[in-house]
């Protein structure tokens, strides 16, 4: 059996191919049509024109279904292996929280482009990565708590480090972005897709854009410390009749697998 057939982990795995798959895709259109600088332009730049603004749209709403599965399978995982810790189940309940909204942020970023609607785009990248961060910091307590018999410390110290690195990126492109801005006045930067090294601001910009493109990659890298957790979790889906037949009439529970013997798995983990 490989790896990505065992329980759910081809979900978080599927999840960063996927993302960073959308990410790398918009940025090659977008270069080859000299839509954007090839030297790391926002990643959101890349999704700014036609026709890698519907490959980026549709890619991400897809990327925001998968970390809303991810998101959800963890939330059951954790919930299964402490039913008797009620602190930690609610630590667990705020995660979940955090990661829907973060995942219906990239929905947003998707859907908004940074070129037209400006402060919708502004929304889902902050309830993205803002959030997601803080949802990384929660997942990371919780692994600290379910030490030392259901998680290693290592994985502990990977997901440490890796929210501390989202947090460091944050903070660097706020900084470096009202560097530029305040740098620019009367300029529309949020449309501003060409830069000329000469000009100024272009250094801020630079650290800004790399900033960014360091967040999105960090981010994405947390899920990665998912696929060994997911290796030993499968949901699985009953389903159950009300009636024998479709025809209008009286109804009565008929339980599927006392009928036919039919339960299905939610997410196959094998092929």
């Amino acid at each position: 059996m490989w790896w990505f057939q065992q329980g759910l982990c081809f979900l978080p795995a599927a999840t960063v191919v996927w993302s960073s798959s959308t990410f790398i895709f918009s940025y090659v259109i977008a270069v080859l049509l000299r839509h954007v600088d090839p030297l790391v332009p926002y990643i959101s730049d890349t999704g700014a024109m036609a026709p890698e603004r519907c490959v980026f749209g549709i890619m991400l709403n897809i990327s925001s279904f998968l970390g809303v599965a991810t998101v959800y399978v963890r939330y059951k995982q954790v919930m299964a292996l402490n039913p008797d810790k009620p602190r930690l189940l609610q630590l667990n309940t705020v995660g979940l929280v955090l990661g829907l909204i973060s995942s219906f942020g990239l929905c947003i970023v998707a859907n908004f482009q940074k070129n037209t609607m400006i402060s919708m785009h502004l929304v889902g990248a902050i309830l993205t990565f803002g959030i997601g961060t803080l949802y990384i910091l929660f997942q990371t307590i919780i692994s600290h708590k379910m030490q030392p018999h259901i998680h290693g410390m290592g994985v502990f110290w990977v997901r440490l480090c890796l929210g501390l690195w989202c947090s460091a990126s944050i903070v660097t492109m706020f900084v470096s972005s009202v560097i530029m801005y305040s740098s620019l006045p009367g300029v529309d930067v949020a449309k501003k897709l060409h830069w000329n090294p000469e000009e100024t601001g272009y250094s801020a910009h630079i650290v800004s854009t790399i900033s960014e493109w360091s967040l999105a990659f960090s981010f994405l890298s947390f899920f990665l410390t998912y696929i060994q957790d997911f290796q030993k979790i499968t949901l699985r889906a009953e389903a159950t009749l009300q009636s024998r037949h479709l025809f209008n009439g009286p109804q009565f529970n008929v339980n599927v697998r006392t009928y036919n013997g039919e339960t299905t798995p939610l997410l196959a983990g094998s092929i």
